[in-house]
Formats: C-alpha cells, sequence, structure tokens
C-alpha cells in the first residue's frame, strides 16, 4: 500500500457547533461502493497517519467509499486540541458520519477512535432514520474509557493535583511534544464510560490488539471484548505489537479484517 491514492486528494471543511463553539472539519472522502469505510483516528493523531492513508489506498484499489475526517483541534481541522473533549469529538464524528456516509459502512477506530467507534455505534443506534448503517467495526488498539481506566486511574496525586488546581497538565509523549490533559477531558469523558455494561453494537466486530502497546495494555482489549455480547467478535493479539500497530505487517492484519466483513 502506499499514500499515492491519498496525495492528491484534498479536504473539505465543514462547520460545526454555533457561536464560539463552531469549528471547521477538515473531510476527506472518496466516492464508491459499499460497505464504505469510516476512519476514526487516535487522539492527537490525524487522518494522514500511515493506518488512514493505507485503509484509503485499499480502498481506492477496490472502488470502496472511504471517508476520513480530522476532529477539531487535530490535523488539518480548526479548534485547539486543549479544547477537545470527548463529547465534543463525538458531535463530530456523528456529523460527519451522518453527511458524508450512505448505506453500510464498516467503521475503523485507533486507539481513542476505538472508543468513538463504540460511541457512534450507540448513537446510530438511536437514529433510525440515518442513511447510512453499521456494517461492521475494526478496532485498532481500542482505549475506551481511556480518560478514567488509562488517564485518571493512573495518574500520581501530584498531577491529579495539578488538573484539579491549574485546569491542565502538560503530558510528555513519546511520540512528540507535551500534549494537554485537561480537567474538562476528564470530567467530561465520565459522561461517555462504556466498560461498566454490556457493550450492543449489532454487527460484527474484530479487534487487533498489540502486546507490547505501552499505552493501552492487552487486558484492556480484554475487558472491552467481554463487553460485547455479539457472537461475531474476534480479538486478534499480535505478540511482538506496540500500539501504533503500523508495519506493514500490521497493515495487513488491519485490511484483512476490514475485507473480512466489508
Amino acid at each position: 500500500m502506499t499514500d499515492s491514492a491519498a496525495s492528491g486528494q484534498q479536504p473539505v471543511f465543514i462547520e460545526i457547533g454555533e457561536g464560539s463553539a463552531s469549528r471547521s472539519i477538515a473531510v476527506r472522502a472518496r466516492a464508491g461502493s459499499m460497505p464504505g469505510l469510516f476512519w476514526l483516528g487516535g487522539f492527537n493523531s490525524d487522518m494522514r497517519g500511515t493506518k488512514a492513508l493505507a485503509l484509503d489506498a485499499w480502498a481506492a484499489d477496490q472502488g470502496r467509499a472511504c471517508v476520513r475526517f480530522d476532529y477539531s483541534g487535530h490535523g488539518e481541522s480548526g479548534g485547539a486540541l486543549i479544547d477537545g473533549t470527548i463529547g465534543r469529538w463525538l458531535d463530530e464524528s456523528v456529523a460527519v458520519f451522518e453527511q458524508f456516509c450512505a448505506g453500510p459502512q464498516v467503521v475503523i477506530g485507533s486507539s481513542m477512535g476505538g472508543w468513538m467507534a463504540l460511541l457512534l455505534a450507540r448513537e446510530i443506534a438511536r437514529r433510525p432514520g440515518s442513511r447510512a448503517s453499521l456494517g461492521g467495526l475494526v478496532l485498532i488498539a481500542p482505549a475506551p474509557d481511556f480518560t478514567e481506566q488509562l488517564m485518571w486511574n493512573g495518574f500520581s496525586p501530584e498531577v491529579r493535583k495539578e488538573i484539579e488546581t491549574k485546569g491542565v497538565w502538560l503530558r510528555p509523549s513519546q511520540y512528540g511534544e507535551p500534549y494537554p490533559i485537561t480537567h474538562a477531558l476528564i470530567e467530561e469523558g465520565r459522561n461517555h464510560l462504556l466498560l461498566g455494561s454490556a457493550i450492543d453494537v449489532g454487527c460484527p466486530v474484530r479487534i487487533l490488539q498489540g502486546a507490547q502497546d505501552p499505552d493501552v495494555p492487552w487486558q484492556h482489549a480484554f475487558a472491552l471484548a467481554h463487553r460485547l455480547p455479539s457472537d461475531d467478535v474476534v480479538l486478534t493479539m499480535i505478540q511482538d505489537g506496540d500500539h501504533r500497530l503500523s508495519r506493514p505487517q500490521d497493515i495487513a492484519r488491519i485490511v484483512a479484517a476490514v475485507a473480512e466483513i466489508a
């Protein structure tokens, strides 16, 4: 796979929200046959990453529709990362899905995008009049409830105090510059927690998880799989895989999982 299929594709921009909450969201939508692909990226990631481009190239080769976008504060979209919350990014995900997708879609969510995919599935189920539907979920190192389970619960008392008193803590990252973890991100995330009960998405689910993932432990993927009541749930453990799962062999597994349910 190469990024040649995506290199000439320019984004379109849509406005989401009103007044001071308005933000410009960058979307790349490729026309094609169904089921289409709908990409949901990770926290502090964007739609031009290795996995997103590989999936777009595969969609182009197969003549499939493919939609990618950047959350506000990410990539080419407007807004600032520090203003983001799970609910805000979910609203954007739903708006893009409803505006750019029609017919069955395979939703691919990476890391935070896995949480978004599950929340999107719940929202779409509540909107029976939607012109787009879910044909399946492919979740890559999915991180549902990460603001609580993988962040807040693991933070030291000093970090928690800084978030509570200053409203933000700059978390060091092995992938680049430190990024903000805000009090609003943690607090608002509690409105969207999923792992405390069954998660009925009503479609096939494929989960790919790296056993060497330092950001989302493999136990998190097992906990999610146990919450999915559907019979058609497959968890693939990649023994030497990290969090990104962007190596050629990882990309091949992701594409195979998409093709299996697409």
